[in-house]
C-alpha cells in the first residue's frame, strides 16, 4: 500500500509537416513545435523521475551545418531542467523581434529549432541512475541517412541473445544492456539498407552527392524494422529517427505498451498515453488512434504517413496495470475502468465487514485509489439502495416511523482518513530511528473512527512487498483504535514478477510469494518448493526455461483467500490492537474491468511472450541461491 512502483517510460514525437514558417505566422511561434513537445513531456510527467531528454532533427540542412540537437538531464525535476536549457539558446535573440520571428533565420542559426522532435522520460527501474543512461540514444555517422536517434519505453528479456547476434555480425557493443542492443541492431540494418541503396545507384552512374538524396527518398523504413525485431522479445514502443528525416514509433506484436497518435495536415504527433496528445492539442477523443500492436507509425522525409507492419501481432496483451496504476485517470476510458474496480470489490468488502455499514468507516490511500475509491462507494450507494427497497417492499405489517427512518438514513460513511503530510529524508541511517520516522509519514484524521467498535476500510490500488502496511499505515490506522482495519486491493494479488519495464522483478519481493512458500513450509508441501526448483533446473538444462512457468505450482495448493489471510498475517504488526484483513481484487473482475487490456502476467502467471516464462523461472531460481538481482539484463 502506497509503496511506489518504478515502471514504464513515457515517449513523445513530433514531426512538423510544414514549414517552420508556417506555425510563425498561424501560431504567432516558430518554436511552435518545441512548446508542444514540453506539453506532451509535462502531461506524462507520471511517467518518469529520473531524467528526461528531447532530440530534434533540422530537414534539408545544406552539408557543413548541425542539423542534430540533443539534451539529456536527470532527477524529478528533468524535464524543466531540459526545456530551461533550449530556451537559453532563444534568450537573447528575443529582444530582437525581426530574428525571434524569422523562422528560417532561427531554424539556420539556432539549435533545436527542426521539424523533427522527439522527447523521452525515464524511469530506471534497474539500470544506473546517470545522464548517459537517459534517452534519447544517438548513433552518429558522416552519412546523414546513417545517423540514427532513438528513446523508448521498452524492456527486452533476451538481451544475451541479441547480444551474440551482434557479435555474430562483427559488431563489439560498448554494454550489455537492451537499449544498446535495440538501437546497434535497428544501425545495423540501417547501414545495410544504406549500403545496398548505394551500390544500386552506384550501378546505375549517379555521382555520390545525387545518391545521398537517393538513398533517402528510397530507405525502407518498414523493411529496416522487419529485419531487426525479428527476435526480439519483451514490451516496447520504441521511436526513432533516421538523420535525413524518415522516422517511425513502433509497439510490440502483444501490444503490451501503449502508444496513441494524431494527424492532420499540419502535424503527426505520438505519445504513451492518450489525455496528453487531446490536452497538447486541443483534439476529441475519437480523433486519437492506437497503433497496432506488431506495427509500426512511419513518417517519411516527404511527409508520406503510414502504419505498417513489422511484426506478425500475437494475441494482444496491453498491460493492465496501465489502467489500475500507471497511467493518468484523466483518460475517459481508465477513468471508468478505474471505478469499476471499485465498484467490482463491493460484495468482498461487504462480506468483511458483515455488512455493518452503520460501523464502519470507508477510506483510501494513497491519492491514485482515489478513482477506484469513487466506484467503491458508488456500489455501497447501488447496496443500499437495494436493501432499503427490498427492506419496504417485503414487510407485510406497517412500518413504524422510526423504522422508516433508520432504514432511509442508511449510508456509507466516507472519510478522508490518512493524509501524506511530508516526505521523510532518510538521513537517519539507524533501522530502528528510521522506522519510528516512516511511521509518521502519514496524518490520521481523529474523532472519526469510534473506538474498538468500527472497521475501518482503507482502498490501494495494489499491494507489492506488503512492508509499509507493516512498518508504517497500519500502526498508524490503529492509533485510531478501529475494531478491525479491512486493507482493500484494486488489483490482484502480485504473484510473479515483470519483465516489460516495471520494477518488480525479484520473487523475493512479492508478499503474496512469501505467503505461499509459509503456506507450502505450514501445511507439509515444502517438498513443492524443491520440485519446482528442480524443474527449473533441468529446464536451464535441456533448453526449455521458456517453455513453461513453473512457478505457478507454488500457488496452486491454495485458494486465493487462503494466500490473502496469509498476508494479512504477514503484514500485521504485532503491537496492534485491531484485526486485519487483507482483500485482493479477483482475475475475473479485473477482465471485466478491463476487457481490452489483457495483460495480466504479474497476477496470473500468463506471459505474453516466451521470454516471460524464461525470466519467472529464472527469478525462482535466483531466490533459491540467495541471490538478490533481477532475472534479466
Amino acid at each position: 500500500m502506497s509503496e511506489a512502483i518504478k515502471h514504464e517510460c513515457g515517449i513523445a514525437f513530433i514531426r512538423l509537416l510544414k514549414p517552420l514558417s508556417f506555425y510563425q505566422q498561424k501560431y504567432g511561434t516558430a518554436l511552435y513545435g518545441l512548446n508542444k513537445l514540453y506539453l506532451l513531456m509535462e502531461k506524462q510527467h507520471n511517467r518518469g523521475q529520473d531524467g528526461a531528454g528531447i532530440a530534434t532533427i533540422k530537414l534539408d540542412v545544406t552539408p557543413g551545418n548541425r542539423y542534430i540537437s540533443r539534451y539529456r538531464a536527470m532527477g524529478s525535476t528533468a524535464v524543466s531542467e531540459v526545456f530551461e536549457y533550449v530556451q537559453k539558446k532563444f534568450a537573447d535573440i528575443q529582444a530582437i523581434p525581426e530574428l525571434f520571428q524569422n523562422a528560417e533565420w532561427l531554424k539556420e542559426n539556432v539549435s533545436f529549432t527542426g521539424e523533427v522532435l522527439m522527447g523521452h522520460l525515464r524511469y530506471g527501474t534497474h539500470g544506473k541512475n546517470s545522464v548517459e543512461n537517459c534517452h534519447p540514444f544517438l548513433r552518429q555517422n558522416n552519412w546523414m541517412s546513417r545517423n540514427l536517434v532513438i528513446a523508448g519505453n521498452f524492456n527486452m528479456t533476451n538481451v544475451d541473445e541479441l547480444l551474440d547476434q551482434l557479435f555474430e555480425l562483427g559488431q563489439h557493443p560498448k554494454e550489455r544492456a537492451d537499449t544498446v542492443t535495440v538501437l546497434e541492431k535497428i544501425g545495423h540494418f540501417l547501414d545495410d539498407e544504406n549500403q545496398q541503396l548505394f551500390d544500386q545507384f552506384k550501378q546505375e552512374g549517379h555521382s555520390n552527392a545525387e545518391i545521398s538524396r537517393l538513398i533517402a527518398e528510397n530507405i525502407d523504413v518498414a523493411k529496416i524494422l522487419k529485419r531487426s525485431a525479428k527476435t526480439w522479445d519483451g514490451g516496447y514502443t520504441i521511436e526513432g529517427i533516421f538523420g535525413h528525416g524518415d522516422a517511425f514509433v513502433m509497439r510490440d506484436p502483444s501490444g503490451i505498451r501503449p502508444a496513441y497518435y494524431y494527424q492532420d495536415d499540419e502535424i503527426v504527433v505520438a505519445a504513451s498515453e492518450r489525455p496528453a496528445i487531446q490536452t497538447a492539442f486541443n483534439i476529441p477523443i475519437e480523433s486519437v488512434r492506437e497503433i497496432k500492436p506488431g506495427h509500426a507509425l512511419i513518417v517519411k522525409k516527404n511527409g508520406q504517413v503510414s502504419e505498417e507492419m513489422f511484426r506478425e501481432p500475437e494475441e494482444q496483451k496491453s498491460c493492465s496495470f496501465e489502467r489500475i496504476y500507471f497511467s493518468r485517470g484523466s483518460d475517459a476510458s481508465i477513468y471508468r475502468e478505474r471505478k469499476q474496480l471499485g465498484r467490482l470489490l463491493c460484495p468482498q468488502i461487504l462480506d468483511a465487514v458483515d455488512y455493518d455499514l452503520k460501523n464502519t468507516v470507508f477510506s483510501f490511500i494513497p491519492n491514485t485509489a482515489e478513482v477506484a475509491f469513487y466506484g467503491m462507494v458508488e456500489g455501497l450507494h447501488k447496496y443500499i439502495k437495494r436493501y432499503q427497497k427490498d427492506t419496504l417492499l417485503k414487510r407485510s405489517d406497517k412500518i413504524s416511523d422510526k423504522e422508516l427512518e433508520e432504514v432511509l438514513s442508511i449510508a456509507p460513511r466516507v472519510e478522508k482518513i490518512a493524509i501524506k503530510d511530508v516526505k521523510l529524508r532518510t538521513f537517519i541511517t539507524q533501522d530502528a530511528d528510521r522506522q519510528d520516522m516512516v511511521s509518521h509519514v502519514y496524518d490520521t484524521t481523529y474523532g472519526l473512527v469510534n473506538a474498538y467498535t468500527d472497521n475501518l476500510v482503507v482502498l490501494d490500488d495494489s499491494i507489492v512487498r506488503g512492508t509499509t502496511l507493516k512498518q508504517s499505515i497500519l500502526k498508524i490506522l490503529d492509533r485510531l483504535k478501529p475494531k478491525q482495519v479491512v486493507v482493500v486491493s484494486s488489483a490482484p494479488q502480485i504473484r510473479y514478477p515483470d519483465c516489460y519495464g516495471i520494477d518488480m522483478s525479484r520473487m523475493g519481493e512479492f508478499v503474496a510469494f512469501e505467503a505461499a512458500i509459509a503456506l507450502l513450509k505450514e501445511t507439509g508441501r515444502e517438498n513443492v518448493i524443491y520440485e519446482t526448483y528442480e524443474k527449473c533446473q533441468q529446464a536451464v538444462i535441456e533448453g526449455k526455461e521458456k517453455q513453461e512457468n513453473f512457478i505457478k505450482a507454488i500457488y496452486a495448493p491454495f485458494t486465493d483467500d487462503q494466500i490473502s489471510a496469509k498476508i494479512a498475517q504477514i503484514i500485521s504488526p504485532k503491537e496492534i490492537n485491531a484485526k486485519v484483513e487483507v482483500i485482493y481484487q479477483t482475475l475475473d473482475n479485473l477482465h471485466k474491468a478491463c476487457p481490452d487490456h489483457l495483460g495480466d502476467w504479474y497476477f496470473s502467471g500468463n506471459y505474453p511472450t516466451p521470454g516471460g516464462n524464461k525470466v519467472v523461472n529464472k527469478a525462482f531460481m535466483n531466490w533459491m541461491e540467495g541471490k538478490n538481482q533481477r532475472a534479466y539484463v
